[in-house]
């Protein structure tokens, strides 16, 4: 079944529920009642932050009330993974449910049909995502931040892929400036006149907050899908104030790193108290990421990355471990930490799609954590997480139990990890694991599908 096949499939079942015979009336109200139920989702992810960057994972230095307050009130997961070590393919795995072995983008940039120059890859109108269910589903959808899987005049901008409203930067190569020209709302580029000629009065970071807050307001009758992939921490490292860190002795870069998260950090307490305001703070789901590992470890000063190896662009857990907190009152257990439900942004789709009682697309590699995030018992560790990079040669890495896997590079044996007693991956135990490696092995015989714009062969060895 094709994406117009499922969508089609999907309005139908809609228009049945709300055009009942006249001896479903009590059906119909039942329905309703259900509907009225379902809650608000926000979705916060963060750009470039690290596993370690937040107060409530450890931070001694940048200072986060708001998301600590959001951990206290909410869980927060400890073996949760970005969809990928950088921004589109990450983005792209949120998006469709799909690994990076199967979802379309899967790098910031590929060759078209695997030649000519590297390009930004956009979704294709086939490509399912999550706004397009839950809009399906009958939810208003809203997304301000960073896109990054669709070029103007694309298929892949927002509006034509489930989004009723959009503003934002659909570039991430734009997206390195805070003090942007212009931004984009819906189809239209917005001038940013405080910008022209050099100027940098107009940040856009506080555009993206606004934007947030006044969809919230407009959209408060009736529950919501909001997207909100922030720009900050990414570099550049430009804000119109380094406070409360101005007069520590840090680096410059290292003092608007402190102060960007610290905004953001501001900004999400503005959401949380406007949903309090309006009365729907108990029927709104919140999420809290990042799209993929500290671009800098800031070591000895935040230690950004904390006790994992690497970073950002790297198949360790640096690169691809995320904080995650979620928050719902009533209904995800408060003050709790999870340290032992391992899934990533595969799974986000499926599990949206399961909180609102819609159908799940097929052909996806997530599943439903929903069990997981309500405080149920559901075992998730006995599955394969995948993840593949084309950056740096072509590299892989899997999850599977306790165990990690990665391939540096093709044809080179695979690296094995026992994260339940090395965190840090410092030890290689692929030797002591024969059976484990053939397991792992075996999976990735099938694990991915080639992709025209990331083919295999155009790695370039080292």
């Amino acid at each position: 079944m094709n994406r117009r096949q499922f969508l089609n499939l999907a309005a139908g079942g809609a228009m049945a529920a709300v055009m009942p015979s006249a001896g479903c009336q009590s059906e119909l109200i039942k329905r309703r009642s259900a509907a009225a139920r379902r809650p608000t989702i926000i979705f916060i992810m963060a750009d470039d932050l690290g596993y370690a960057d937040l107060g409530c994972y450890g931070q001694k230095h940048i200072k986060t009330p708001n998301i600590d307050r959001l951990a206290a009130e909410g869980t927060r997961f400890t073996q949760c993974y970005a969809g990928s070590t950088v921004c589109a393919p990450s983005r792209s795995v949120l998006m469709t449910g799909q690994h990076t072995g199967h979802t379309r983008v899967r790098g910031n940039s590929g060759k078209v049909g695997g030649v000519g120059p590297q390009r930004r890859v956009p979704l294709e109108p086939e490509d399912v995502t999550v706004a397009e269910v839950l809009k399906q589903a009958g939810y208003a959808t809203g997304i301000t931040g960073k896109w990054g899987l669709g070029e103007p005049d694309t298929t892949g901008i927002p509006n034509r892929q489930g989004f009723d409203e959009w503003f934002g930067y659909l570039n991430q190569k734009n997206a390195h400036s805070y003090y942007p020209p212009y931004l984009w709302h819906n189809e239209q580029k917005q001038i940013l006149e405080g910008n022209k000629d050099g100027k940098r009065e107009v940040y856009s970071h506080d555009l993206v907050t606004d934007f947030a807050l006044d969809f919230i307001r407009g959209r408060k009758a009736d529950p919501f899908f909001l997207y909100l992939p922030y720009t900050i921490p990414h570099a550049k490292y430009e804000i119109p104030s380094t406070e409360p860190y101005t007069d520590k002795s840090w680096p410059q870069d290292a003092k608007v790193h402190a102060a960007m998260i610290t905004r953001m950090d501001r900004d999400i307490g503005r959401i949380m108290t406007l949903l309090k305001k309006l009365n729907i703070d108990d029927k709104t789901m919140v999420f809290f990421c990042s799209d993929n590992g500290a671009a800098q470890r800031w070591e000895g000063i935040f230690d950004s990355s904390g006790l994992l190896r690497g970073r950002k662009r790297d198949m360790y857990e640096g690169g691809i471990r995320t904080p995650m907190v979620v928050r719902w009152p009533g209904k995800v257990p408060a003050g709790k930490l999870n340290a032992i439900a391992v899934w990533y942004f595969a799974d986000v789709l499926p599990t949206l799609t399961d909180l609102v009682g819609a159908k799940t697309p097929p052909d996806i590699d997530g599943i439903s954590v929903l069990p997981t995030l309500l405080g149920k018992k559901q075992i998730t560790d006995d599955r394969f997480l995948y993840w593949e990079f084309f950056e740096r040669n072509f590299q892989q890495a899997v999850r599977w139990r306790n165990y990690k896997a990665v391939r540096p590079a093709p044809g080179q044996p695979l690296e094995l990890y026992d994260l339940a007693k090395d965190l840090a991956e410092k030890h290689n135990i692929a030797d002591q694991h024969p059976k484990v490696i053939a397991r792992i092995e075996k999976y990735l015989a099938t694990a991915r599908t080639e992709s025209p714009n990331w083919p295999v062969k155009s790695a370039k060895k080292k």
